[in-house]
């Protein structure tokens, strides 16, 4: 059985512990509550400082829980409150179009997957919620870097892979590619990713009209083009399961 860290074990007591107060605790405090030499304590507190979890105060000395925590708190809630209001509507889209529905948010340098509806068939699947997509190939990476900054600065940044012959990435198509996707209010990767398959993706908003994620169809490419075209019936079906959504985080009409 792997053993536990006992470095992190012991962040986590202070995290749960400061967040149990209704005051700052003093280095005193903690490595008493704790059972910790107060070397020990004051080495974790300092490394919790400085990644933003913890923040003392000047005056006292105390520590408190810092604004890092609420952050990641806010964003887990964020995603949490998307999927929630995505089920319905990502449900409808995948029995309209008959292909697997993705949404998606930024995570790190990609896009992470956080809900995943099958193609309504009976074909093997294997449900992809928690895996990652890069930002510059697919769908859902080209909206999320379109219209979320951060997003844009990651994919730019980044090591652009080529995963296809398709696959764009050199800096300035991939500027126009982004151009495009914001004229038009959606983005496509048609076997810029992977050999057969295509996706197209709409930005989802929230109540401050920020951008807080993507949803998007994947499917062959015979069933998604024709005559070489994303088929124009699916790409409005996209577009307009994104507005639901956006409009259920109350970002009303777009």
């Amino acid at each position: 059985m792997a053993r536990n860290i006992q470095s992190l074990e012991r962040a986590a007591a202070m995290l749960r512990l400061l967040a149990g107060g209704e005051r700052r605790l003093g280095l005193s405090d903690i490595a008493s509550s704790l059972g910790l030499a107060k070397g020990t304590a004051h080495g974790i507190l300092r490394t919790l400082q400085h990644e933003g979890f913890v923040e003392q105060d000047d005056a006292s000395g105390r520590y408190q829980l810092g604004a890092e925590l609420l952050r990641l708190g806010t964003t887990y809630l964020d995603v949490h409150e998307l999927r929630a209001r995505a089920l319905v509507w990502t449900d409808d889209l995948a029995r309209s179009s008959g292909e697997s529905v993705h949404l998606g948010v930024l995570h790190q340098q990609g896009v992470l997957i956080v809900h995943h509806v099958f193609r309504p068939d009976d074909s093997r699947q294997v449900l992809e919620i928690g895996a990652m997509q890069p930002l510059h190939s697919t769908a859902l990476g080209k909206v999320l870097s379109a219209y979320d900054p951060v997003a844009h600065s990651e994919a730019v940044e980044a090591d652009r892979k080529a995963y296809t012959d398709r696959t764009v990435c050199e800096p300035d198509r991939f500027e126009h590619i982004l151009d495009i996707t914001r004229a038009r209010g959606y983005a496509a990767d048609v076997e810029e990713t992977w050999e057969g398959v295509a996706s197209i993706a709409a930005p989802i908003h929230d109540r401050r009209r920020m951008p807080v994620g993507a949803v998007g169809i994947t499917g062959a490419v015979e069933r998604l083009c024709r005559d070489g075209e994303l088929r124009p019936e699916l790409v409005a079906a996209v577009r307009d399961c994104a507005r639901a959504v956006s409009r259920d985080l109350g970002a009303g009409r777009f």
